[in-house]
């Protein structure tokens, strides 16, 4: 009965972690957020009958993929170890809930985040988002100066430009609006030529904090971003690397053996017949 189980567990392992059954796994993905699309448009009443009977069989789909996929790792704690499992499985159960009744925008809104499971279905996806949740304790010290260079500045401007126009200047506040419009670029030299016909050297203030935020801050967040993301990649590759040795290394299973016994038996009885 264990070999069964054992046999059992293997198979579906080895059914999970095939490229043809990933792949489905994604164009089932895709085509539920087409689903999901075609459901904002004002279809006839034998359309939205097909989608819902297509919505249905896509979350029963959804379902057997994650029991698969639970009962081809090592029980409850190997599966709920990851954060991605845990991720799916909300999403799964989710779906799960009836669209009728007061529920129905809830299963909706529930039903649309299904699309994520893309990013834990396909690698490179999952390296990406990783490497972004590490980065944020780094990239939360960044944004914390910003803060600091957008409120010294905005007070400054408040101070300067108030009279000028309060609309965009009247507070530190309304400032630190303002100044986020011009970090943006957003019609930015309207803002400032409008100060220099009152104060001329006020282009100093524009410049120098365009080239603190646009320039030396935001490529401090693509450093950032880039430096974990080669350092998850490596992991990656390293994971990677270490499952296929592993893979490699996999004990014989009872078959194999008996098969190499069976070709064993097979050369002496050659090798018996040859002697004289």
């Amino acid at each position: 009965m264990i070999l069964s189980l054992s046999s059992i567990q293997s198979q579906l392992k080895r059914m999970n972690d095939s490229k043809a059954f990933q792949s489905f796994v994604v164009a089932v993905i895709i085509l539920s957020a087409l689903s999901i699309g075609a459901h904002t448009y004002n279809l006839p009443v034998w359309a939205v009958k097909t989608l819902n009977t297509f919505d249905i069989m896509i979350t029963v789909f959804f379902l057997f993929e994650l029991v698969i996929r639970y009962f081809s790792s090592n029980g409850p704690k190997d599966f709920f170890k990851s954060g991605w499992n845990i991720f799916d499985t909300l999403i799964v159960i989710g779906s799960l809930i009836p669209a009728t009744g007061s529920t129905v925008l809830l299963a909706r809104l529930l039903r649309i985040f299904r699309v994520l499971r893309l990013v834990s279905m396909v690698p490179e996806l999952k390296v990406l988002v990783n490497s972004l949740i590490k980065a944020m304790p780094r990239m939360g010290y960044i944004a914390l100066l910003m803060f600091v260079i957008f409120y010294i500045y905005a007070a400054i401007g408040s101070i300067l430009f108030s009279k000028i126009n309060p609309v965009l200047w009247g507070d530190v506040s309304i400032s630190m609006l303002t100044l986020f419009r011009v970090a943006t670029f957003e019609d930015w030299t309207d803002v400032m030529y409008e100060t220099m016909a009152v104060l001329p050297l006020s282009w100093t203030f524009y410049i120098s904090f365009i080239f603190l935020t646009a320039f030396v801050f935001l490529n401090m967040m693509v450093g950032t971003i880039l430096d974990v993301m080669a350092q998850e990649q490596e992991a990656h590759r390293a994971e990677k690397k270490k499952q296929e040795q592993t893979e490699d290394d996999t004990p014989a299973t009872v078959a194999q053996v008996n098969a190499l016994r069976d070709e064993i038996a097979s050369l002496k009885d050659m090798l018996q017949q040859q002697k004289p």
